[in-house]
């Protein structure tokens, strides 16, 4: 019913599998109002490409002849689209007008019978308003329609929105009840007031409270949020569906929409936009027409506009750039850099869907850039896992080009001939280590010389955590020939280390968790090496291909020896995917692994992170990347779980 095909942290591209069809998400359903068609349904489809749309049912189901003509047909032939649609219940309208008399059950009977593809339960709209009694009592109310409402929904999709107000807490026990139920898909209801009042960043916590317990193999759908100016953010934090009347209420109001915010024709030199319906006119020819076909032309213009902006979304995933984006398009409202500042708090938990590494390089967009969670899980797994050579000194460089035992290679040179050093960088991330200065996102980072005096603080706050943790008995900051003159004086002595072991060592360390390297110890290590940069390329073990490393990323593949020695040094089920046994030897022999045969899976693994796949056992069978953590495999009954990539076939 929906798979995974690719994502880039949270975001993500899917496969949404309906009666009439499969839709890509993220994507937009336009709201068709079947008493008052701006942009006919159809033309929607052929003309601007439109997947599926929404519905309401309960205005159908209120309207006699409507109620009539659908039942002598279906939803589809009634609007004039072919592909898949999505009703709504009836729940918007007793918000604004308070008159909705329908059953829940029989509205959900209902759009079964009319042929919807996805149907809505009849749920409780939580007023921002309500005190967290009335909101609680609406959350109850939700969650004991949506069981009556299971059992009627026959082969239609069945959507439960998430409910609670203001309140995180409720929101987070709605969504967790609502997984447990037979439901196919969760809007986040409620928050229209919130975005129509710009109130984005009680939106975030919302949206993430819901998230956090929401099944993560079904669609998230933030209701109401039909401006191309929150789909960035939204999409970041995982939600899939968005639904808008905007494009054609906006029209109605002479309002143009664009992803920077919306404008008053009437405010307009230019339309300063290149789409389809934009291209055939002009501001004067357009503010000179009829009423009704002004409103057509605007719509469509809103409409492409919202459309483009769910591509460009989709390019950046599938890029690897979505942050930046967000952080981009952060920019275009206070309200909306306030909302990215408030989503920082959430880092924790989106770090568990960030990739270990991305397609793009890292661009630093301003200080919010310094709370994204590929910083913090690089701040964190140095301080938990990188282990520092046995050094007698440390000394420490300031930032410069990448990579910085490049930049540096003269003066750890000297220094290396005459004492015993390992050698560090201030840098944007934190603290780093010369043998980690290849790996993502360090080297894969475009910083400016002079950050954010915000950020300048937060570095220094870190790198004074290092300055009290460090454990060399002596540590000191370059300043040239002087520097050297003083450590000949007070810590003479050869560096025993060989770079590319302390290389080696420290990315196994920390890609694959401490004591990784120890793998090393002992043992007879060749490195291969590319002849035009000089990089390690091949690990060599006892005279067995161990290792490979990337060029793209500075991390290692895994190779089925070195997964045999993995699998000695750490312990169980660490860097491991535990499936079932049958499908284990359908994976030695190549194949994918899918996420319905997973049994278990170690909790620290990442998207794109290199793992172990062994059978119930604990028997090796392959090594491959994870597309999913631990969650997402668990949840997915579609969709591969892990990329196979090496086995002894």
């Amino acid at each position: 019913m929906f798979e995974l095909k690719e994502r880039d942290g949270l975001a993500r591209m899917c496969e949404l599998t309906t009666k009439h069809g499969r839709v890509t998400t993220p994507a937009l359903l336009p709201v068709v109002n079947p008493n008052q068609l701006t942009i006919a349904p159809k033309d929607m489809k052929e003309a601007l490409g439109v997947e599926i749309l929404i519905t309401n049912a309960y205005i159908i189901w209120k309207d006699q002849k409507l109620r009539e003509r659908v039942k002598e047909s279906t939803v589809h032939e009634l609007l004039g689209f072919d592909g898949p649609i999505m009703t709504d219940s009836g729940t918007f309208q007793n918000h604004v007008y308070g008159d909705v008399q329908v059953d829940h059950r029989e509205i959900v009977q209902f759009q079964n019978e009319i042929g919807s593809d996805i149907g809505t339960i009849l749920d409780v709209f939580s007023e921002p308003e309500f005190t967290e009694n009335e909101a609680s009592h609406a959350v109850d109310v939700t969650l004991e329609r949506a069981r009556d409402s299971i059992e009627h929904k026959g082969d239609m999709l069945l959507a439960g929105p998430v409910q609670g107000g203001v309140y995180t807490h409720l929101r987070g026990a709605c969504a967790e009840s609502l997984s447990k139920m037979n439901l196919d898909l969760h809007p986040i209801g409620g928050v229209v007031p919130l975005l129509q009042d710009y109130r984005f960043a009680e939106v975030v916590d919302i949206v993430m409270a819901s998230r956090m317990h929401l099944n993560p193999s079904r669609p998230v759908h933030l209701f109401g949020a039909g401006h191309p100016m929150v789909f960035p953010l939204a999409v970041l934090m995982g939600c899939d569906m968005f639904d808008s009347s905007s494009y054609a209420k906006y029209a109605r109001e002479g309002r143009l929409m664009y992803p920077e915010g919306t404008r008053f024709l009437n405010d307009l030199h230019d339309l300063a936009c290149g789409c389809a319906a934009c291209s055939r006119t002009t501001a004067d020819e357009l503010r000179g027409m009829d009423r009704n076909d002004r409103t057509r032309i605007i719509a469509e213009h809103n409409l492409r506009v919202s459309l483009r902006e769910l591509k460009k979304i989709k390019n950046a995933i599938h890029e690897g750039s979505i942050w930046e984006m967000v952080e981009m398009r952060a920019r275009a409202h206070p309200a909306l850099l306030e909302a990215l500042k408030v989503l920082s708090k959430h880092a924790k938990f989106m770090e568990r869907a960030e990739p270990v590494s991305r397609k793009a390089a890292f661009f630093y967009c301003g200080p919010e850039s310094y709370d994204r969670p590929a910083v913090m899980r690089y701040r964190e797994r140095f301080f938990s896992r990188y282990r520092r050579p046995n050094s007698k000194v440390l000394v420490g460089f300031d930032d410069a080009d990448k990579p910085y035992s490049r930049h540096y290679a003269n003066e750890i040179r000297a220094i290396s001939k005459e004492v015993d050093a390992s050698f560090l960088v201030a840098s944007f991330f934190g603290p780093v280590p010369t043998e980690l200065d290849e790996m993502y996102p360090i080297a894969q980072s475009v910083i400016p010389r002079s950050v954010d005096p915000e950020v300048l603080r937060r570095i220094r706050d870190v790198m004074e955590r290092h300055a009290h943790d460090h454990g060399y008995p002596l540590a000191v900051m370059w300043e040239g020939e002087e520097t050297l003159e003083f450590l000949r004086d007070v810590a003479p002595g050869k560096s025993p280390a060989d770079p590319d072991l302390l290389r080696c060592r420290a990315v196994l360390d920390m890609q694959f968790g401490k004591g990784a390297g120890d793998v090393l110890d002992g043992k007879e290590v060749e490195f291969v090496k590319s002849r035009k940069t000089g990089k390690i390329r091949n690990v060599i073990i006892a005279g067995r291909h161990a290792f490979s490393m990337r060029a793209h990323d500075g991390l290692f593949t895994l190779k089925m020896d070195g997964a045999r020695m993995l699998m000695q040094a750490l312990p169980p089920t660490k860097m491991r995917v535990v499936i079932e046994d049958e499908p284990a030897e359908f994976a030695a022999k190549g194949a994918n692994v899918f996420s319905k045969f997973v049994i278990d899976c170690d909790p620290d693994i990442r998207p794109g992170d290199y793992a172990m796949v062994v059978n119930t056992k604990g028997e090796l069978a392959a090594t491959g990347r994870a597309l999913m953590n631990l969650e997402e495999m668990m949840a997915f009954d579609r969709g591969v779980a892990v990329r196979v990539r090496q086995t002894d076939s």
